[in-house]
């Protein structure tokens, strides 16, 4: 039991133990580094990883000294819009291609998730094209229109993978029964897809608090900005690096995803799994 015990440590516990510490020691260092004053940031002789001295100066900095409410606000409006049109059109895509096998289903279904597969640094110019064209320039609805563009194609791909896991004679016994197609998928299909939506749900939601790209490119105005790119870009100033603020701005911008995740972990994994067994 002893030998059994010492090998598991080795080559169990103390990998994950490793793993742990190298995953979560950003969010110590941010929080360390929020409620640590100024004084102790750069004083090279104070313990970088402690502070004794903890003050709520950087997060009193972030609500009423700059626009962070704005960028948090905004964020949040762009993420939720564009989860809750990116998911419906992601459920309707993928069930259509799954379960009614028109011709070139199948590869249809592959070239939308090869859309996925470009990088959005080759996209944003043409999506600009039309951003400009449309009035949206420096409008929170520029997110909104161009997030389902690399939200769509993969959680399309995601519920692909989760439709087929669900045995079709469910859904033949309800036709029988005289279901709809419709009510096949609201009453039976959607309620055992739950793990998946909820999956393709996190992905999009994540996916979009987090996006850069498009948020600088297409916002110009400092109450319009999103967390990502407002912190930079207000919380830097020439090369000074607020560290504060910035640390506090991240830690707090952070919050929103950990809790999904913490909540939805469990159908997170299921759905992957049964979409990457398919």
């Amino acid at each position: 039991m002893r030998e059994s015990f010492l090998v598991r440590t080795v080559t169990f516990y103390l990998p994950l133990a490793g793993f742990l510490i190298f995953l979560l020691f950003p969010f110590y260092w941010m929080l360390v580094t929020t409620f640590k004053p100024n004084a102790d940031l750069y004083n090279p002789s104070i313990n970088p990883f402690w502070t004794w001295h903890p003050t709520l100066d950087h997060i009193k900095f972030l609500f009423t000294q700059s626009h962070y409410p704005f960028w948090l606000w905004n964020t949040t409006w762009v993420a939720v819009v564009s989860t809750l049109i990116s998911v419906s059109v992601s459920l309707l895509a993928a069930y259509a291609i799954q379960r009614l096998r028109f011709p070139g289903s199948g590869t249809l279904g592959i070239g939308i998730f090869l859309t996925y597969l470009v990088p959005p640094i080759i996209l944003f110019i043409p999506l600009a094209d039309i951003v400009f064209h449309l009035h949206l320039f420096d409008s929170l609805w520029a997110l909104v229109l161009t997030y389902p563009t690399f939200l769509i194609p993969f959680c399309t791909w995601l519920l692909m993978g989760y439709f087929r896991s669900i045995p079709l004679e469910l859904e033949e016994s309800a036709r029988i029964d005289g279901a709809s197609r419709i009510g096949v998928l609201a009453r039976i299909v959607l309620p055992l897809s739950l793990p998946g939506i909820f999956s393709a749900t996190i992905f999009a939601f994540t996916l979009s608090w987090n996006e850069y790209l498009y948020a600088l490119t297409f916002i110009t105005s400092p109450e319009k900005l999103t967390v990502p790119v407002g912190s930079i870009i207000e919380l830097v100033t020439g090369d000074v690096y607020h560290w504060g603020p910035l640390m506090a701005a991240a830690l707090l911008g952070s919050v929103p995803v950990a809790l999904m995740y913490s909540f939805f972990v469990e159908h997170y994994v299921s759905a992957l799994s049964g979409a990457l067994k398919e």
